[in-house]
């Protein structure tokens, strides 16, 4: 391992770059600007974020996934109304299919990468598949170090596990100063699945009772904790659905019949709302390993004058040479 990388005792950060972008464009103000007047304001709060993140957690090594299809067809194709209220209703462009982004956040999304690619910190995306694609497969791939995903995502909570190693979800929905490290027992603690198979019982649970967020509907007349507790009573959503065709299961006539009335939604959400952990990953680097000094320190130097993000770029070295310093 060369000098310059991480040593290998911490654990893999995979960080959800889409959703840490989207939160710090807008929550931090418009006003942050570069020297050339360009809006910055979510170059530097990813940045910051990612020195936090580094120094919270002293991973070893660490990707910013991609998303390379925000809305991938295959899922389009099962369920037409996925996502689609994301879509720009006027898209006078060739590319009908077009998430509604702020003007101002897409240009600041090609710093951030180009910042990235000079750094020599790796991302990683996947053809036609979003980031939790990614997050989903590296995550299962995993078998050496433990695992922290980094996202605003509750989707992502699908993922904890305990083996072979952990795998927990840093979740920024309150923003990073108050995230909560997710595993196993907090999912079943809040969602009342059962905890042995808290991840995969938490997306059974999001797809009966849908996410709006995403244009899923679920099954209509189960909630949230109507969900929770099929699972309790059931443990999975493979013995739901055997009881709900088993005219001698213990189950009421109501849920009954809206399950079985449901059961094309069902099999079709499945694959959508589960993560693919199967993803052809392609990689801006050969190693993932975190670099703890740039890659090309000049072009770093000249990209910080130019876009204004010098000082957050020095948080960021001060905690890359702190996993150093401190091994």
């Amino acid at each position: 391992m060369s000098p310059d990388t991480a040593a290998s005792a911490g654990p893999v950060v995979l960080l959800d770059g889409a959703s840490m972008w989207f939160r710090s464009f807008f929550g931090l103000p418009s006003s942050i600007k570069a020297p050339d007047g360009r809006q910055v304001n979510a170059v530097r709060g990813f940045l910051d974020a990612v020195a936090t993140v580094i120094t919270r957690e002293r991973p070893s090594r660490l990707v910013v996934c991609r998303d390379d299809d925000w809305r991938p067809q295959w899922r389009v194709d099962l369920i037409p109304s996925y996502k689609a209220h994301r879509v720009e209703e006027e898209n006078p462009g060739p590319e009908p299919d077009v998430e509604e982004v702020p003007d101002e956040l897409t240009p600041q999304v090609d710093m951030i990468m180009e910042l990235l690619d000079a750094f020599g910190i790796p991302t990683a995306g996947a053809p036609e598949c979003e980031a939790d694609d990614v997050l989903g497969t590296l995550a299962t791939r995993e078998e050496r170090d433990a695992v922290v995903v980094v996202s605003g995502d509750r989707d992502l909570l699908q993922l904890v596990r305990d083996d072979p190693v952990s795998v927990r979800v840093l979740y920024l929905g309150k923003g990073l100063a108050k995230a909560i490290k997710w595993g196993p027992e907090e999912v079943a603690e809040t969602y009342g699945v059962p905890v042995d198979r808290a991840g995969p019982a938490y997306v059974e649970l999001a797809l009966l009772r849908g996410d709006p967020s995403d244009g899923l509907p679920g099954v209509p007349g189960i909630g949230e904790k109507s969900a929770a507790t099929l699972l309790a009573q059931h443990g999975s959503l493979e013995a739901i659905m055997a009881a709900a065709g088993d005219p001698g299961a213990s189950m009421s006539k109501s849920w009954r019949a809206k399950l079985l009335a449901a059961h094309e939604y069902i099999d079709a959400a499945a694959p959508v709302v589960r993560v693919k952990t199967d993803a052809e990953i392609d990689w801006s680097t050969p190693s993932d390993e975190l670099p703890l000094a740039a890659k090309h320190p000049r072009r770093v130097a000249e990209l910080a004058g130019e876009y204004g993000v010098t000082s957050s770029l020095q948080r960021l070295e001060k905690a890359l040479q702190a996993l150093s310093s401190n091994p």
